[in-house]
Order: structure tokens, then C-alpha cells, then sequence
């Protein structure tokens, strides 16, 4: 492992594969985190809807 990890090293195309695995990572966070604020934003919206229409019960705590 450790010898094709020098390989890529002294190649161009281990610099581009690094290059796309950083890309990745960036595109990956970001995905995360617009997920992330969706699912929050859905159950705001889920829970203000039930306060609607069950009165009393279930609008934001």
C-alpha cells in the first residue's frame, strides 16, 4: 500500500487524484451541511403545522 502511495506521488496523476479527493471532500461537506439544515428546517415546519392543527397541542416548545 505504502509503495503505491509513492508511486502516485511521483506521478502527475497522483496529483490530480489528490486533487479530486479534495474536491470531494469539499462537495461532500457542503452536502452534509444543506442537508443538515433542510432536516431542521423540515421538522420546524412539520411541527408548526401540527400546532396548526391540532390546537394545544404540538406547535414549537
Amino acid at each position: 500500500m505504502l509503495n503505491v502511495i509513492r508511486q502516485l506521488m511521483k506521478e502527475e496523476d497522483g496529483a490530480s487524484a489528490a486533487e479530486y479527493a479534495l474536491l470531494l471532500a469539499i462537495i461532500t461537506l457542503g452536502i452534509v451541511g444543506a442537508v443538515t439544515l433542510l432536516g431542521t428546517n423540515i421538522t420546524n415546519a412539520i411541527n408548526s403545522a401540527a400546532g396548526v392543527l391540532v390546537p394545544g397541542g404540538g406547535g414549537t416548545t
